[in-house]
């Protein structure tokens, strides 16, 4: 199937360039796409807030090839097609006694376009969604098929590419022994307190996220705990760091169960359920990770500004990541604060405010999501990605005809 009339992205916010967008059914139809194509890139679900993945020519849209999920539990693997969306295999998964060992906070995405991305959930212990991937295949500049696997040459290059590398049709990521969770919160809490122990809040469970605007106080924090194998269920404490838990709120129609039950790691990893509208369904966003141990002052910085940013702001969460060894990885090399703003749909005026946030967080080696919004220039990236010039030479070497260059690519990376 073809569209040619001018698509958007999830937000509407960005309209793509691309002359049409083609959804085949099979990777053999992929592959013939680009093999008679002077220009194709990728296309996940659509969830990024900037031009990370629209290029001139052809998009290729992969959500109608077959998942063909193969699960291999001796080898603690399972592979799939990129297309697939976490939220629609992950029920599988657990149905065949395996889990991921984290998912992002919208079910909905790709496993291509969030790999491709950096994208992540929260765990101060726990990776990116990239940092699962054993191996991938994809589709080079003339359609045909290549496998790089962890170990090999540049795969740490490789792994998170921004689609300037090739199609990506299929991806084996790590699986373990399946699990289950509980969501339970936290608040509010003062925003001194929080920042004085911003550490030792996000290593408090398995995955830990908090809520703020900014203000005196965080209003929420939440905790996702894992229950032991074995167990029925995992003791919570009746406060954090001074703050009581709240009520308990039971899931609904548009949010995962925050009241201390215990279900799969599916349906507690993820704030929102698959078949809603996820987040505010109205607004765009930016997200900027620094150092943890940084966190601290970062946060402060930003909240001297806190005056421009409520007015445009729904929430800002705050979560953690551990660092990776991935060249382009906003966690290359140091575990990280993320973040995440999600802004009212006011994009005109959050890329005003971009530049003066982004300058307060420059001292603290500030770097931005590759899929939300950022006013960032190539000379600052390159400051802020050491192996930037390797992957560089990655891409030149991968595609030599430029067949997967994007704008995006030309303007911030140089590539």
């Amino acid at each position: 199937m073809r569209s040619t009339a001018r698509e958007l992205n999830w937000s509407g916010t960005v309209t793509y360039s691309a002359r049409r967008v083609e959804r085949p059914r099979s990777i053999d139809e992929a592959a013939e796409i680009v093999a008679r194509e002077s220009r194709v890139h990728g296309l996940g679900t659509r969830h990024s807030f900037n031009d990370v993945a629209d290029a001139p020519g052809v998009l290729i849209d992969l959500s109608d090839v077959p998942t063909d999920l193969v699960v291999d539990t001796a080898a603690g693997t399972a592979t799939m097609g990129a297309g697939t969306r976490y939220g629609v295999v992950a029920p599988e998964l657990d149905r065949t006694g395996v889990a991921l060992h984290n998912t992002g906070s919208l079910p909905h995405i790709s496993l291509g376009g969030a790999i491709a991305t950096g994208t992540h959930g929260s765990g101060t212990a726990l990776g990116s969604l990239s940092t699962a991937v054993r191996a991938f295949e994809l589709l080079g500049p003339d359609g045909s098929r290549r496998t790089l696997r962890r170990g090999d040459p540049d795969f740490d290059g490789a792994v998170l590419h921004l689609g300037l590398l090739g199609v990506v049709t299929r991806v084996e990521v790590d699986v373990e022994r399946t699990y289950r969770m509980r969501q339970d919160s936290y608040g509010p809490l003062p925003w001194d307190v929080y920042v004085a122990n911003v550490a030792a809040v996000h290593a408090s469970a398995y995955s830990v996220c908090a809520y703020t605007v900014f203000g005196d106080e965080v209003g929420e924090v939440l905790l996702k705990s894992r229950v032991p194998d074995g167990a029925d269920d995992v003791p919570v404490p009746d406060d954090l760091v001074g703050a009581p838990r709240l009520p308990g709120r039971p899931a609904d129609g548009h949010h995962t169960a925050r009241d201390g039950s215990v279900g799969p790691w599916w349906d507690r990893l993820p704030h929102f359920p698959i078949d809603t509208v996820p987040s505010h369904g109205s607004e765009v966003q930016s997200e900027h990770f620094v150092p943890l141990r940084l966190a601290a002052p970062a946060l402060d910085a930003v909240r001297t500004m806190a005056a421009r940013i409520q007015p445009h702001l729904h929430v800002c969460e705050l979560r953690t990541m551990a660092a990776d060894p991935f060249w382009l990885s906003p966690t290359q090399g140091e575990d990280v604060l993320c973040i995440a703003f999600t802004w009212q749909k006011h994009p005109e005026a959050v890329a005003a405010l971009l530049p003066d946030l982004e300058a307060l967080l420059a001292p603290f080696d500030g770097r931005p999501h590759w899929g939300k919004m950022s006013s960032l220039d190539a000379e600052t990236v390159e400051r802020l990605w050491p192996r930037l010039p390797d992957f560089r030479r990655l891409a030149a070497a991968a595609d030599p005809q430029r067949t997967f260059a994007s704008a995006f690519g030309e303007r911030v990376l140089r590539t």
